[in-house]
């Protein structure tokens, strides 16, 4: 699943690709779809390295990446 080309699902991995310092967030943070508002928009978790919340965002999908454990089928 590529966000930037589908919706984001329930509990899929996301880095941030832009910094939301007033969140307390940095480009390249990752977190965790928690909520799908639309295939536009989804409540994101960010966490630190002992698991605490960091912060809590609505993102858009512009504004993340996809990580995937898989590599993508490659085509030609």
């Amino acid at each position: 699943n590529n966000v930037q080309n589908g919706p984001a699902k329930l509990l899929d991995v996301l880095a941030l690709l832009e910094e939301r310092l007033r969140d307390g967030l940095v480009s390249g943070q990752v977190g965790t779809v928690m909520e799908v508002y639309s295939p536009e928009a989804f409540e994101v978790e960010f966490l630190d390295s002992p698991g605490r919340t960091v912060a809590v965002v609505t993102l858009k999908r512009p504004e993340v990446l996809a990580l995937r454990h898989e590599p993508a089928a490659a085509t030609s």
